[in-house]
């Protein structure tokens, strides 16, 4: 990351709220309140910012995706173009209820969206009724907006990217309810404790929230440029295994419990056999 806090710090990036404003749980990445303004400490940004990075680089070279949430004014733009830059999903239209907690839903409204798309593609609704072709329409219009960026979505990715965790509150709600791990750009008056890795910064300026989301960007970018060098390796290490015949767990397991079974059955004392006497002879 060649970012420094020079860069942030002409990018407004150390900007929050007014005091008023300001939430108790942001006090460990505040520097001060000046004329009514809270003040970020652009070094603990620059440090999580870096957190963020690593977290990011790894995550997507090992094959997982990464959702960008953006839907304010100011953040829509810049979150789609990182998100197509990188081939990740989006969301910067609207949030729909839902989204991850009922995804089973959304993926049978994404199908059929898909598949109105298909019709018009092959000019089947140029050949229907045109009351019937116009309500189509105006569906496939109301879906676009919706299911913009998460079309090809196929599963609940492992990570969400969020731009204003307090505009964003019920996307952030279903991730930690899913478990995903979140991170966010978060400015003075949020809870930087709803997310795994904050960003501590301004949410509302474009200079501010590009710089952010383009650092972020360049992590991305770096862990797909290895996601295929991984996959590779990985393949080698088992291919390596399985020639050296290292057992898999399983076998493993039960070659264990065979060993204690025979351990238990050497353990027992053997049978005694008794001489009969002159007696029973007779």
């Amino acid at each position: 990351m060649n970012l420094t806090p020079k860069d942030l710090l002409d990018a407004g990036v150390h900007f929050g709220h007014q005091t008023k404003r300001w939430n108790p749980r942001f006090k460990g990445f505040l520097f001060d309140h000046r004329q009514g303004i809270s003040i970020i400490d652009l070094i603990k940004t620059h440090d999580c910012l870096e957190k963020a990075y690593t977290f990011l680089e790894n995550l997507v070279a090992d094959g997982d995706d990464i959702l960008f949430v953006g839907t304010k004014r100011q953040a829509q733009e810049i979150v789609r173009e990182a998100a197509s830059s990188t081939g990740m999903p989006f969301c910067v239209n609207r949030w729909m209820g839902g989204t991850l907690t009922n995804f089973e839903t959304i993926k049978r409204s994404i199908s059929k969206y898909k598949r109105y798309q298909e019709m018009e593609s092959s000019g089947e609704l140029g050949k229907m009724h045109k009351k019937e072709a116009s309500a189509i329409k105006r569906e496939m219009e109301r879906m676009n907006r919706n299911f913009e960026g998460i079309s090809h979505l196929d599963r609940v990715p492992k990570a969400m990217l969020v731009v204003d965790v307090n505009y964003e509150d019920i996307a952030v709600a279903e991730a930690r309810r899913l478990g995903l791990k979140i991170v966010a750009l978060v400015d003075t008056n949020s809870d930087p404790s709803l997310v795994d890795y904050p960003v501590p910064g301004n949410d509302d300026a474009v200079k501010s929230i590009r710089i952010v989301i383009e650092t972020l960007v360049e992590a991305i970018q770096s862990g797909l440029s290895q996601r295929d060098s991984r996959r590779i390796n990985r393949g080698q290490q088992q291919l390596a295994e399985t020639r050296a015949g290292i057992p898999t767990p399983a076998l493993a397991l039960a070659e264990q419990l065979e060993t204690e079974a025979d351990a238990e059955v050497g353990s027992v004392d053997p049978i005694e056999t008794v001489e009969p006497s002159e007696t029973e002879t007779n």
